[in-house]
């Protein structure tokens, strides 16, 4: 069995998407109609910004988006998936990939996410910390014995996780882990608290936006972050991608639970190679392979 599988933020790279835009009519289409429904050049950033403009979250997760989205639709089809997969903000490029949503209606509701997770960050500041070395259960005691928000925010791979709170708690906790023996435990350069309370007030209006939103009957299931398991109902998939913003992404346990559904081989279609990384980590005999353009 295929699995297609979908990055997230931190993925991002000046000049992405660039050859597809030059290379087929139909991802420069695919773009220009991104840059009307934006309302500015997305474009321009992504092919020539600077670092700074791409890192900004309003940019960053449209600009993932349409990279994974556009390469799905351009890319070489030889290989059929059974399931799809996406990381966080990959989700959304998963829903385009599964025909759960449309390529207009995905990039309005990561546009919206992008915007209501910046306002809040901006209102409630956070950080996240990267914890290498330590078992989960250590890492998940330790948020829970430190006072005010901090919680395991993504399960990357075994031996990587990812706390997400208020600051002072991240940084108390980051001092308790070294203690404990984790090899690393150090601030991300991220913009806020992701996938944790602190996101609340983003989460309310992405709700809006979905709800309000045509999600269709998906060709081919997705496992989503906040289950780990095969969704197939429309409604159980918008409330997942609701509950997500303040729930861990399980990816190592989505990852696992694919492979014991029978999953060998996973395609990784979108900028970067993070994802191939993390499932060979999770299961060495997993095959993997990115997504490749065919030209048009």
């Amino acid at each position: 069995m295929n699995a297609f599988v979908f990055p997230g933020q931190g993925a991002q790279f000046i000049g992405m998407g660039h050859d597809l835009y030059q290379q087929s009519s139909q991802a420069k289409k695919l773009f220009e109609t991104a840059n009307a429904i934006l309302g500015f050049s997305i474009t321009d950033i992504m092919f020539e910004g600077t670092s700074e403009d791409l890192k900004k979250t309003r940019v960053t997760q449209p600009a993932i988006f349409l990279h994974s989205v556009i390469l799905h639709a351009v890319m070489n089809h030889t290989v059929q998936p059974n399931c799809v997969a996406g990381h966080s903000l990959g989700e959304f490029s998963a829903l385009v990939a599964n025909g759960t949503l449309t390529f207009e209606d995905g990039l309005r509701l990561v546009s919206k996410r992008a915007l209501a997770m910046q306002k809040a960050c901006e209102n409630t500041p956070g950080t996240m910390a990267a914890v290498l070395g330590l078992e989960n259960g250590i890492v998940e005691e330790v948020c829970k014995n430190t006072e005010g928000v901090v919680m395991a925010a993504n399960y990357n791979c075994p031996g990587q996780l990812v706390i997400s709170g208020a600051v002072p708690a991240v940084e108390k906790a980051c001092e308790t882990l070294k203690e404990k023996g984790a090899r690393r435990a150090l601030l991300l350069p991220v913009g806020g608290a992701f996938h944790s309370p602190l996101m609340d007030a983003a989460k309310k209006e992405l709700a809006e936006a979905i709800n309000n939103t045509q999600f269709n009957t998906p060709h081919f299931p997705i496992y989503q972050n906040v289950t780990t398991t095969a969704v197939s109902d429309a409604s159980q998939i918008q409330q997942n991608l609701i509950d997500q913003l303040t729930a861990p992404v399980k990816w190592t346990q989505s990852v696992e639970q694919m492979i014991a559904d029978g999953v060998t081989h996973f395609k990784e279609i979108g900028p970067g190679k993070v994802l191939q990384g993390l499932i060979k980590k999770i299961h060495r005999e997993a095959e993997t392979s990115s997504g490749e353009f065919q030209e048009s």
